[in-house]
């Protein structure tokens, strides 16, 4: 019998082990804090009694099969609370986390970072800690489940995304986002655990907030209860009712933070630092917990070790189902985000017909013109965009759209939600089976980005579709003019960042994405058109270096013009009139720093040379001087922009092919 359809018996089911199972993760919880003098022991000593039930009755995992694809996902949007789930990976027998990890709780080197780390321990579905991502990730999950159930059918797919919650989640701007994408797309195998405490950091939550969640969550298409969270027998029965439901649900359940510490419990003092010996010892003697720090008796252990093991004959069935299916390759295959073996041959094609186009391209439509052949390549592919499809082009031809009850298309509307889409497209790339992209302009990559660092952190394949790149958007004005937003994106560790000159270098950049299996890209894309500054076709991806010569000097180079995106055809123009005016000049366009910084010193010195540098980019100088040293120079933007047409907006702050040469001419 699966955990979706356990039938619960009250006089059996909840007996005396269930405070023992309980008190285990709240001694666990609360002594690997007082270990490490520092942690949030509040969190899991309150809703220990919530995770039981969940766990042992509900949760369909196995231990020994932690990648098992049809598991259930766990998602503890509390990070701070990482105890709780730490604790839970320990008992329930996963082979990476030992007891000497809960003891090495916020060390340096432990996979018992202070917030869960993805990647750091298996059981760990994705980072979290920034509260309110963990919810609005777990819609993604959520999505990505139904997506690919929609490909694979009920035998091979069907699971469910479970939530543990906090006030602060519920507080952040970003579960609005989610919970109303949640409710639209109808996701019934989303439940949400809240840990209804009613308290913060500064103390009770009523200094701040006094919304009614059920209400809220109900308005937005919810299915909502509320549970006293310290009596298993009404979670159990609250959740197996969510189960049945054909909308996603929230369960609150009433807890008291840090629930045990007999001088704390109820109050902020918990949340956030060690109990203290004394405390904790009281503890141990209110809750009837007569053990040692981390010591946990074998009964216990043994009934939770059970737990972790109570799915191992349905992962069994499924297996075999997978092997009957005639689909294990192509399941496996879609899972791993494999891509095509010739998706070279793919890109190469649509370069080469780049290659001879005569008119002016914008990089967004260009990027639409990829997305194209992607999409007919790879069918794990699916776009979206936050209200702007027309816009940023990310919607291929005839592609059905992702909508309840049917979600086997290929493209989600994500309403006006940027920090949502970045989030949920997180869920989507961690639950497997999905690589998205989704798109916005550029100037609204700060209110995603916080999901994109994510994304960074977590190293996850996902695109970021950013157009309407500069000035060069023209009449909408400094509003939405990203001027400064360039450079804060090339400050995120493990991001590529692209601005491709033309076609040609979008075509790359996006394989380059592609083939990026552990690590997040943005490609930043124009509004105006831009020439082909690439006309030699060459089956090589010259972006994969991030800066290469396009167009090399007649003579002893003496000078080098350094450009991104549309300011390397100002700066061909400009090569031109040094070139005659007897100042041999080389090119450079430079699609990507963080590639470009992987090169080798030999590759850079050859590329940048030893002669004057002057850089162009309609954006602030920011990051540019390690490339062209105190006594280069640099053509761009120093101040907001303004609201006119492109074309005398760049002549305006003097972004011009004639301030290139007299900078160029000044410095020799």
């Amino acid at each position: 019998m699966s955990p979706d359809q356990t039938v619960l018996n009250t006089s059996s089911d909840f007996n005396s082990s269930h405070q023992d199972m309980a008190n285990a993760i709240r001694f666990l919880s609360a002594d690997a804090v007082q270990r490490a003098n520092s942690g949030h022991p509040g969190m899991p000593m309150g809703m220990a009694d919530v995770a039981t039930v969940l766990f042992s009755h509900f949760l369909k995992f196995d231990a020994d099969k932690p990648k098992w694809p049809d598991r259930d996902r766990f998602i503890l949007s509390t990070g701070h609370g990482s105890m709780l789930l730490y604790s839970l990976l320990h008992l329930t027998g996963y082979s990476d986390m030992p007891i000497e990890e809960l003891q090495n709780f916020r060390q340096l080197g432990s996979k018992t970072a202070g917030h869960p780390e993805y990647g750091h321990a298996d059981g760990i579905e994705c980072t979290t800690g920034p509260l309110g991502q963990g919810l609005t990730m777990a819609v993604g999950m959520a999505l990505g489940e139904r997506i690919m159930n929609a490909r694979f059918g009920d035998a091979l797919v069907d699971h469910k995304t479970y939530v543990i919650a906090g006030d602060g989640c519920l507080m952040e701007g970003v579960s609005h986002e989610a919970i109303s994408m949640a409710g639209h797309l109808k996701l019934s195998n989303l439940i949400v655990l809240f840990d209804d405490n009613a308290i913060s950091i500064d103390g009770s939550t009523e200094m701040v907030v006094s919304d009614d969640q059920l209400t809220r969550f109900q308005a937005s298409g919810w299915d909502v209860a509320a549970v006293e969270g310290h009596d298993p027998k009404s979670v159990a029965a609250a959740i197996q009712a969510a189960q049945q439901t054909d909308m996603p649900s929230l369960i609150a359940c009433k807890t008291v933070i840090g629930r045990g510490a007999p001088t704390k419990e109820g109050s902020s003092a918990t949340h956030g630092a060690p109990l203290g010996d004394d405390e904790l010892a009281a503890a141990r003697e209110k809750m009837d917990w007569p053990y040692a720090p981390f010591e946990i008796p074998d009964n216990v252990v043994r009934s939770w070790r059970a737990v972790g093991k109570k799915s191992t004959g349905e992962s069994q069935k499924w297996e075999s189902r997978l092997n009957a299916s005639g689909r294990r390759s192509e399941f496996e295959l879609s899972a791993a985000g494999a891509l095509p073996k010739d998706l070279s041959v793919f890109i190469n094609t649509h370069k080469k017909n780049m290659s001879k186009a005569s008119a002016k391209t914008a990089t967004r439509q260009a990027s639409g013109a990829v997305l194209e052949v992607l999409n007919a390549a790879i069918p794990e592919l699916i776009g979206g965009s936050a209200d702007l499809t027309g816009s940023v082009n990310t919607k291929i031809k005839n592609a059905m759209v992702i909508s309840a009850p049917d979600y086997a298309g290929k493209y989600i509307h994500y309403g006006v939600r940027e920090f949502a889409m970045a989030a949920v497209m997180n869920g989507l790339a961690l639950h497997g089976g999905v690589i998205p992209y989704g798109g916005t302009f550029l100037v609204f990559a700060d209110y995603l980005r916080g999901a994109l660092r994510l994304s960074a952190l977590m190293s996850q394949r996902v695109v970021y579709v950013l157009t309407h790149d500069s000035i060069g958007l023209g009449e909408d004005g400094p509003t939405h003019q990203p001027v400064e937003t360039l450079a804060s994106l090339r400050a995120i560790p493990n991001l590529n960042v692209f601005r491709p000159a033309d076609a040609i270098e979008t075509a790359e950049c996006w394989q380059i994405a592609m083939e990026s299996y552990r690590k997040p890209s943005v490609i930043v894309l124009t509004r105006q058109g831009l020439a082909t500054v690439r006309t030699d076709h060459t089956d090589k991806n010259l972006s994969a270096k991030g800066g290469y010569i396009l167009a090399d000097c007649h003579g002893e180079r003496q000078a080098t013009v350094l450009a991104t995106g549309s300011e390397v055809e100002v700066a061909l123009e400009a090569q031109k009139t040094l070139q005659a005016e007897g100042v041999p000049t080389a090119v450079v366009s430079m699609p990507s720093w963080n590639l470009f910084e992987e090169q080798d010193s030999a590759y850079k010195e050859h590329v940048l040379g030893s002669g004057v540098r002057v850089a162009i980019e309609a954006a602030v100088q920011m990051g540019w001087d390690k490339y062209i040293g105190s006594e280069g120079g640099f053509i761009g933007m120093s101040s907001f922009g303004a609201s006119a047409p492109a074309s005398e907006l760049y002549k305006h702050f003097g972004i011009t092919a004639q301030a290139l040469v007299t900078a160029v001419k000044n410095r020799l």
